[in-house]
């Protein structure tokens, strides 16, 4: 299997994704045997229950400091100390200090620290991660109804990994509905599963909120549960009004994604986004740095 490359913004430069877990992912998603386990238990939401509550322990504090040493954490962005988390799911889901993350004055900014992927149009995700595989939109959403009105729109899949900051925030500014809930499955959502199977998107369990802006309509903003994310936690006010790069939640141990949808014709997507996108390379970027612009006609 090839190493996961992608473009990283600040640098301007391609790098190699140091993957955590990646001999486990490999196996899984690659060796046959792996594959038989994969789906009798790996998947299965009780595994990574488990996996989150081995994190929990306090036995764990020890995996912090050569976790930071090993991917090169920078320590000085961190609201605490090292020392000061109980265990490595406390300090996975650390908070970073205000002045961490400036929120850039553009319309629409990233939700997350991570690696993107965007499209101006949804129906450019088929066959993208897969040769011949649609992209489904309805079942992603859960409710065709509401899947219709984003036919032809705008789409940022951010793809976090273990070694990220894992609290996700809001990319517009507006009306935050209540969160709905679908549950299933928790495949890997890592490049070395999607290229496998997409439907993994979809498939698993997930969490969707509505954002009524003023300057880019209706905003749909997921975030999408994965092999070891013990859960998905939601720490903002429903039905209250949020600013652009407000907290939304958090994930616990384990890499994930989210995903923001737009109605068609309200934005557009940085040029890089769009250039890398195309080329199928990641954009690795940080929460709060602008990923697009409303256009004229939103």
């Amino acid at each position: 299997m090839k190493h996961i490359e992608f473009y990283n913004r600040y640098s301007g430069c391609m790098e190699t994704e140091l993957v955590y877990g990646e001999a486990f992912l490999k196996w899984a998603y690659g060796n046959p045997l792996g594959k038989i386990a994969l789906h009798s238990f790996i998947k299965r939401p009780a595994f990574s229950r488990w996996y989150g509550k081995r994190m929990d322990k306090s036995s764990t504090q020890s995996k912090i400091k050569p976790f930071i040493d090993d991917y090169g954490l920078n320590v000085q962005e961190f609201a605490e100390t090292p020392d000061s988390y109980a265990s490595f799911n406390e300090f996975f889901y650390r908070k970073l200090k205000a002045d961490a993350r400036p929120i850039s004055d553009d319309t629409i900014v990233f939700p997350a620290d991570g690696r993107h992927l965007a499209f101006q149009n949804i129906d450019d995700i088929d066959g993208f991660f897969v040769k011949g595989q649609t992209f489904d939109l309805p079942e992603l959403i859960g409710d065709s109804e509401l899947s219709s009105q984003y036919s032809g729109g705008s789409l940022i899949l951010s793809r976090l990994c273990p070694v990220d900051y894992h609290r996700f925030h809001f990319p517009v500014s507006g009306h935050a509905s209540n969160t709905r809930l679908i549950n299933g499955p928790l495949f890997s959502v890592s490049p070395i599963a999607l290229s496998r199977n997409l439907n993994y998107l979809w498939q698993n369990k997930r969490t969707i909120t509505q954002i009524q802006t003023k300057s880019v309509g209706k905003v749909l903003m997921m975030e999408i549960g994965a092999t070891c994310v013990g859960s998905i936690q939601q720490t903002y006010q429903t039905e209250q009004t949020v600013n652009k790069g407000d907290e939304k939640g958090y994930f616990e141990f384990g890499g994930s994604s989210t995903i923001a949808i737009f109605e068609p014709g309200a934005i557009c997507f940085s040029d890089d986004l769009l250039t890398n996108s195309s080329k199928q390379i990641e954009t690795y970027a940080k929460m709060g740095d602008s990923m697009g612009t409303a256009t004229q006609q939103a």
